[in-house]
Order: structure tokens, then sequence, then C-alpha cells
């Protein structure tokens, strides 16, 4: 099992085309040199990083000696500060996720927003979640379209398009792929 330092040197090697070979490995699922779920945590972290944001690699957050969570990582990008989360799984995410990451975020300044990639998306149930955990804000990412930002590269002006498309409609499941005026 690598450490996250050694992911840290490895993925920072990759530029867009190796993202996008790596993103083809993780639909396959089929990532050699990568621990489960490792893979895609690094590919969303990088893709923001190649993009132009500030990341955080992933962490552990402790007290008294004691792991209170575990963060896959934080991006800060145009003025937001993200919590990621990353599922990397071959059916739809639960509502699991989405609960984590709400009470993460409920012990973080009331600006910070969370972000949920899923390969494989979401289950209804999880949508639903996603949508009524006011006030806190998570948006949900596709395979679709982590595929759409890595071919545009174009994952921090995607957060920002999710971002204000949640602010405006209220809805964290806007699809980025969809052209919709806002």
């Amino acid at each position: 099992m690598a450490t996250g330092k050694e992911y840290e040197a490895k993925i920072a090697n990759y530029n867009w085309d190796d993202l996008i070979q790596l993103w083809s490995e993780i639909e396959s699922g089929d990532t050699p040199g990568w621990d489960e779920g490792k893979a895609l945590e690094y590919l969303v972290l990088r893709a923001f990083e190649l993009d132009g944001a500030e990341v955080t690699w992933p962490y552990s957050v402790r007290v008294d000696g004691d792991e209170l969570e575990q963060i896959d990582g934080v991006v800060y990008s145009e003025g937001l500060a993200c919590i990621i989360e990353c599922k990397d799984s071959s059916k739809k995410v639960n509502i699991e996720p989405i609960a984590k990451l709400r009470n993460q975020l409920l012990r973080r300044p009331a600006a910070t927003i969370g972000s949920v990639f899923s390969r494989n998306g979401f289950m209804e149930s999880a949508i639903t979640l996603a949508r009524f955990v006011s006030p806190q804000t998570i948006l949900l990412w596709g395979g679709e379209e982590i595929n759409y930002s890595l071919q545009n590269k174009s994952t921090s002006r995607s957060l920002i398009k999710k971002y204000r498309y949640c602010i405006e409609y209220g809805l964290p499941d806007y699809n980025i792929t969809v052209e919709a005026k806002i």
C-alpha cells in the first residue's frame, strides 16, 4: 500500500492527457498501481490543480490522537473552499457519503462547500438528500461530468458553474454537460 506522499509524487507528473487515460482505467475498474479508490481521489485533485486551483491532498483530522475524519482533499478555487469526497464504485452512490460530508461541513466555516465525485452517479435518495442538506452545500458530480471536465480542461470552471447553478436554482445535481443559461 502506497502512502499519501507517494501518491502525490506519482500524480504530480500527470498532465491532462495522462488524467484522461487514468479516467479510462478508472471507468473500466482497472487501475494498476493504485489502491482501491485512490486513483479517483488523486485524479480529481490533480485535475483541479492543473486548472489553477490550490489543492490540499488527502489527510486525516485527529483529535487527542484519534482519527475524527478522513478528508479526500480540499480545493480552493475562485474564492470557493470545497471539501472533496470521491466514491469509485461500480454502483450508484447512496446517501452515506452525502451524510458524512454534511457532518464534516457542520464543523467548518459556513462558506465551505462540499463536492462528491462518483464514477457511476447517484441513487435518487442521495440526490434528494443533497437537495435538502441546507445550509450546507454539497455538489454532486457523476462520471459523465468528470470526463467532460477532463476533456475540456475545465474542472475549476465546472465547479463555479455547478455552484452558480445551485445558488440560482437550489439544485446541487446540475449536470454541467448540459448547456443551460445561468
